[in-house]
């Protein structure tokens, strides 16, 4: 079945309170999604954003991101006033999340909340704890002990409790009772929330695409935890990071800094913890996208302490092994492959092997000539075609950037004469195609220019932080999207 999407992460939808929620605004969003035919919202990693706010750089793999509750859902359970929370400034600008304006103030009106909440009014709290125990006790302590520590990351901390000492867990375990229960209740909130949004678009016909990046941040739980699931030293140091080796956009690669799996042990265990993951994500989103899925074929290391990733080499992954355990206990996955980079005859092979449909993103058609992300090469209809990701410009300014070879390429392709008319074309390219599902950033079709761009990789700072308004999503807006799906049989 053909369908369309659209790619915007929670954060973008429009808010009062600075940042997207997953109040009304998301249930909006929904119906226009419904007036509009389109049948996917795919948004970007649910988890709690670290230093740099990237929801792909995360204090864990499993929890939500306390940014998204949405306080007047709060307020109508009882745990706030609408005075509690209405009357802070919550942005420095409307057009961008200000982050640091929301850390300051987000966390301060969530222990309001939990000052009121009594687990014996909500039946379904212990459920909740106890469902999620494998994660959410070590998860909550963590945060506690972060907090308790001024923010800094795990490896600066006391060196028993740095080293996850049972002795020094267990008497911090005490002390901090409250405030890991105050974590545990911030994750029952985002889950029931989380959960409600789920099941409204389920039931007007939208599915939701989430997405699950391959590795974990170095400051996360998992790394403090669970030092036996990476590739670290017997200090907890990593041996090695990851990145990207150096290629003709970036000569000196890209160092990522994640710390690496010890694929051996992952091995030995049958990928317990990975196939934990995939469950889990598969029971939060209707379909998966993962991130860099070259790297479960092979993976690039860095020696840990590198400046950039000049030096490094390739390793071997756990490659289709890994994915034919997972449905043997899961049954058939429902997996999109981001399959892009560097992309070898392995890389194919395991796709091919998974049946994972993989990503076309046309902007990467138009740079160097005749290649697969042009609409006339694809395949076949196993594939996801994008006019762009969350990593890309947006078309408009895309656009603008274009060389001028490049430019007279894309008039011919698309058929176009001006400039102005190529990110409507790129969008009816995208439509036209064969691909199963057709997808565009919110942005694309809000004719946003170069400040909307989501991210800019490799860059640090003014990143994930574009939102839109409630008069963005207008009937007019819906009904062209409408004549879209309709005319293209999505």
């Amino acid at each position: 079945m053909r369908k369309s999407c659209i790619l915007m992460h929670i954060s973008s939808l429009p808010s009062e309170y600075g940042i997207g929620k997953m109040g009304k605004h998301a249930f909006e969003f929904v119906d226009f999604l419904k007036k509009s035919k389109t049948k996917c919202w795919q948004i970007l990693p649910l988890s709690p954003t670290s230093y740099g706010d990237s929801p792909y750089q995360s204090f864990s793999v499993n929890a939500g991101n306390p940014y998204f509750i949405d306080f007047e859902i709060l307020e109508s359970d009882g745990l706030l006033e609408y005075n509690e929370y209405a009357s802070i400034e919550w942005e420095s600008s409307p057009d961008i999340v200000d982050y640091s304006i929301i850390y300051e103030h987000c966390f301060d009106v969530l222990r309001l909340a939990f000052s009121r909440f009594k687990s014996s009014k909500f039946p379904e709290y212990k459920k909740f704890c106890y469902k999620n125990k494998l994660w959410l006790d070590e998860y909550a302590l963590f945060m506690a002990l972060k907090f308790k520590n001024d923010g800094k990351a795990w490896y600066e901390w006391d060196n028993d409790i740095a080293m996850h000492r049972t002795k020094a867990v267990s008497e911090y375990k005490k002390e901090l009772k409250k405030d890991i229960n105050f974590f545990k209740f911030i994750q029952f909130e985002f889950s029931r929330q989380w959960t409600e949004l789920k099941k409204y678009a389920n039931d007007n016909g939208i599915e939701i695409i989430g997405d699950i990046p391959i590795y974990c941040a170095l400051d996360s739980v998992e790394a403090w935890s669970e030092p036996r699931l990476f590739w670290f030293d017997k200090n907890h140091t990593p041996v090695s990071v990851a990145g990207c080796p150096p290629d003709e956009f970036s000569p000196t690669g890209q160092l990522w800094g994640n710390p690496l799996y010890d694929w051996e042990y992952h091995k030995k265990t049958k990928y317990e913890w990975w196939i934990n993951r995939i469950k889990n994500a598969s029971e939060l989103y209707d379909i998966v996208r993962i991130d860099h899925f070259r790297g479960f074929e092979s993976y690039y290391t860095i020696p840990y302490g590198s400046e950039d990733a000049t030096v490094g080499e390739w390793k071997k992954g756990p490659d289709y092994e890994l994915f034919r355990l997972a449905e043997e206990k899961l049954g058939k996955l429902n997996i999109i492959a981001e399959d892009l980079g560097f992309i070898t005859p392995e890389v194919r092979e395991l796709l091919d092997n998974c049946g994972y449909p993989g990503m076309k993103v046309l902007q990467f058609g138009f740079d160097n000539g005749e290649n697969e992300h042009l609409p006339h090469n694809f395949a076949n209809t196993n594939c996801f075609a994008y006019t762009g990701t969350h990593d890309n410009e947006t078309l408009l300014g895309w656009v603008e950037s274009m060389s001028p070879k490049s430019l007279k390429f894309a008039k011919n392709y698309l058929h176009v004469k001006k400039k102005k008319d190529i990110p409507e074309a790129v969008i009816r390219a995208t439509w036209s195609s064969v691909a199963e599902v057709a997808a565009a950033q919110i942005q694309d079709f809000l004719d946003s220019g170069e400040d909307g761009r989501m991210n800019t990789p490799s860059v640090l700072g003014g990143n994930w932080q574009f939102r839109t308004h409630k008069s963005d999503f207008t009937p007019e807006l819906a009904k062209r999207i409408k004549k879209l799906n309709k005319l293209y049989n999505r």
